[in-house]
Protein backbone atom coordinates (compact mmCIF):
# COMPACT_ATOMS: atom_id res chain seq x y z
CA UNK A 1 0.00 0.00 0.00
CA UNK A 2 1.00 3.67 -0.73
CA UNK A 3 0.00 6.45 1.41
CA UNK A 4 0.99 10.02 0.27
CA UNK A 5 0.81 13.16 3.01
CA UNK A 6 0.72 16.41 1.36
CA UNK A 7 2.17 19.81 2.71
CA UNK A 8 2.85 22.84 0.58
CA UNK A 9 6.08 21.60 0.13
CA UNK A 10 5.79 18.12 -0.90
CA UNK A 11 4.81 14.70 -0.40
CA UNK A 12 6.24 12.36 2.41
CA UNK A 13 5.60 8.77 1.14
CA UNK A 14 5.45 5.90 1.97
CA UNK A 15 5.88 2.70 -0.70
CA UNK A 16 6.39 -0.50 -0.29
CA UNK A 17 7.40 0.06 3.47
CA UNK A 18 9.91 2.76 2.36
CA UNK A 19 9.80 5.94 3.36
CA UNK A 20 10.33 9.43 1.37
CA UNK A 21 10.05 12.66 0.35
CA UNK A 22 9.28 14.68 -2.80
CA UNK A 23 9.98 17.77 -2.82
CA UNK A 24 7.44 20.04 -4.29
CA UNK A 25 10.26 21.15 -7.44
CA UNK A 26 10.66 17.83 -7.99
CA UNK A 27 7.27 17.59 -8.51
CA UNK A 28 6.67 20.35 -10.76
CA UNK A 29 9.77 19.18 -12.88
CA UNK A 30 8.17 15.77 -13.51
CA UNK A 31 4.86 16.60 -14.40
CA UNK A 32 5.67 20.19 -15.86
CA UNK A 33 2.65 21.60 -14.04
CA UNK A 34 2.31 24.23 -11.23
CA UNK A 35 2.28 22.05 -8.30
CA UNK A 36 -0.80 23.33 -6.59
CA UNK A 37 -2.58 21.68 -10.23
CA UNK A 38 -1.06 18.13 -9.98
CA UNK A 39 -3.18 16.03 -9.02
CA UNK A 40 -2.77 12.83 -6.51
CA UNK A 41 -3.52 10.54 -8.90
CA UNK A 42 -0.18 11.91 -10.89
CA UNK A 43 1.95 11.70 -7.86
CA UNK A 44 0.90 8.04 -7.19
CA UNK A 45 1.93 7.44 -10.68
CA UNK A 46 5.64 8.91 -10.15
CA UNK A 47 5.88 6.55 -7.23
CA UNK A 48 4.38 2.86 -8.16
CA UNK A 49 4.52 1.39 -11.78
CA UNK A 50 0.65 0.14 -11.51
CA UNK A 51 -1.19 2.41 -8.75
CA UNK A 52 -4.83 1.24 -7.88
CA UNK A 53 -6.33 4.63 -8.55
CA UNK A 54 -9.23 5.18 -7.25
CA UNK A 55 -12.16 7.99 -6.69
CA UNK A 56 -11.83 10.78 -8.41
CA UNK A 57 -8.35 12.83 -8.72
CA UNK A 58 -7.90 15.70 -6.80
CA UNK A 59 -5.79 18.59 -6.94
CA UNK A 60 -2.87 19.06 -4.25
CA UNK A 61 -4.43 23.27 -4.38
CA UNK A 62 -7.80 21.29 -2.91
CA UNK A 63 -6.06 19.22 -0.22
CA UNK A 64 -3.39 21.10 1.01
CA UNK A 65 -4.30 24.80 3.00
CA UNK A 66 -1.82 27.05 1.46
CA UNK A 67 -3.60 30.39 1.50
Amino acid sequence: MTTLAFDEHGVDVVYEGTEFRLDKELIEDATQKGYYDVTDHEVLQMVASNPNLQGEPRRIGDIVDWE
